[in-house]
C-alpha cells in the first residue's frame, strides 16, 4: 500500500485501537483488526495512522443524506410507517462484488485515497432529523463502522432529543465498538450474506464475526432484523438458506429475517436476477425452521412484505414497497388474538 500525502483536513483520532512500540497500531473497531504502519490505512481506506496515532479521515464528512421511510432499512417492526434521517460517508470494510452502492463504499480505493463529502456537525445532523420529522437517524448506505466516531457522537446527541439510532450494517462491528455504542443504538439491521466461503470470495471478508456481533447486539438489547440478499448460485442453496435460517433462530426466532432479491450490479452484472420462487423458499426454510416472521424483498406487490400475527396468522401490517397500506395494530398487540408481537412499536418503547 503506497504512502499516503498529507491531504487530509478533517480527521478525529479514533476510538478503538492500541498503540504499539513498533509505531504502528492496531485498530480494533472491526473484524480485520487491521494491523496498520505508520502512514498507512486500513482496508476501509478512512482510518489512517499518523505518527502512531489512528485518525477517522471521515468524521463529518457526509457524502450522502436523505429521509427515507424506514421500511427502506429494511426495519418492519421498528416505528413501522416512520421516517428515518439517513446519512453515509465514504468507504466500507468490505468489497462486496454485488454492492449497490459502490460508487461511495468503495470511492476512496478507486480514487487514490481522496475523502469527499459535506462538512457536518453532529449538531446539524440531529438539527436535520428533528426539522424533517424523524423520529430516528439510520447511519446506512455504506458501513457505519468505519465512521464510528462520528455515529457515536451523533447518536448521544440524538437521544438527548428523543431521536433513536439505527445501524444498517454488515454486521464487522467489533464487540468494544459495539458495546460502547450500545446504550444509544436502538436498532441494527445486520446483513447475515451467506457461508464463510461467499463472504471470503465475495465480500473479503469472514462469516464468524458477523454472527458473533449478532450474538451480542442481542445481548445488548438492541432490535435486531436480518437482511439476506439471495443471488443465484452463490448462496441460494437449501444449505445456505437453511443455515442462516437456524443461526437466527437459535439467537432469537421473534427476529425478523428480510430474504431480498438481487439484482445485477457492480462486479456481478453477470448473474440473473433472483426468481420470486427462490424467495418464496427463502420464506419456507425460515418458517419451517421456526422463524416468527420472514418478509420477500425487492419484490414490491407480491404480497411477501405483510406482517402476519405468528399464532393465529391475522394479517395486521399490509405493505406495498415501502409504503405501508394498512396498520391494525396500535400498541403492539394482535387485535384478533391479543398476541404480542415483538418489535418497537411506539417511540417512548425499548426492544419487546
Amino acid at each position: 500500500m503506497p504512502t499516503i500525502p498529507d491531504i487530509i483536513k478533517f480527521m478525529k483520532e479514533a476510538l478503538i485501537y492500541d498503540r504499539l512500540d513498533t509505531g504502528e497500531v492496531k485498530c480494533r473497531l472491526c473484524g480485520h483488526t487491521c494491523l496498520i504502519k505508520k502512514d498507512h490505512r486500513g482496508i476501509c481506506a478512512v482510518r489512517e495512522n499518523r505518527d502512531g496515532t489512528l485518525y477517522s479521515l471521515v468524521y463529518g464528512k457526509v457524502i450522502s443524506r436523505n429521509v427515507d421511510p424506514i421500511e427502506k432499512k429494511p426495519l418492519f417492526h421498528f416505528l413501522p410507517g416512520s421516517t428515518s434521517f439517513s446519512i453515509a460517508t465514504v468507504g466500507c470494510n468490505f468489497r462486496c462484488k454485488h454492492c449497490q452502492n459502490y460508487e461511495i463504499s468503495q470511492f476512496p480505493q478507486k480514487r487514490a485515497f481522496e475523502i469527499p463529502g459535506r462538512d457536518m456537525s453532529p449538531e446539524q445532523i440531529v438539527d436535520a432529523a428533528a426539522r424533517h420529522g424523524c423520529l430516528s437517524i439510520s447511519y446506512t448506505y455504506t458501513e457505519p463502522t468505519i465512521f464510528f466516531e462520528f455515529a457515536f457522537d451523533c447518536a448521544q446527541l440524538a437521544r438527548e432529543q428523543g431521536i433513536k439510532n439505527i445501524f444498517v450494517s454488515n454486521g464487522y462491528t467489533g464487540p468494544d465498538a459495539s458495546r460502547l455504542i450500545a446504550p444509544f443504538l436502538d436498532a441494527n439491521n445486520v446483513d447475515l450474506k451467506g457461508s464463510d466461503a461467499f463472504y471470503r470470495e465475495i465480500c473479503g471478508a469472514r462469516l464468524q464475526p458477523v454472527k458473533d456481533t449478532i450474538v451480542l447486539m442481542k445481548e445488548l438489547g438492541i432490535w435486531l432484523e436480518i437482511t439476506t440478499l439471495i443471488i443465484p448460485d452463490l448462496n441460494d442453496s437449501e444449505k445456505d438458506l437453511t443455515d442462516i435460517a437456524e443461526f437466527i433462530v437459535s439467537v432469537d426466532p421473534a427476529i425478523p429475517w428480510h430474504v431480498s432479491r438481487f439484482y445485477p450490479t457492480y462486479k456481478l452484472v453477470d448473474r440473473a436476477s433472483t426468481p420470486v420462487a427462490t424467495l418464496r423458499r427463502a420464506c419456507e426454510i425460515g418458517y419451517k425452521a421456526g422463524l416468527m416472521h420472514v418478509y420477500e424483498g425487492n419484490v414490491p406487490g407480491e404480497g411477501g412484505e405483510n406482517t402476519y400475527c405468528p399464532k393465529c396468522k391475522q394479517l395486521l401490517i399490509q405493505r406495498v414497497g415501502y409504503s405501508i397500506q394498512e396498520n391494525i395494530m396500535t400498541d403492539g398487540t394482535c387485535p384478533a388474538c391479543h398476541s404480542r408481537i415483538r418489535g418497537i412499536w411506539k417511540t417512548d418503547e425499548k426492544q419487546q
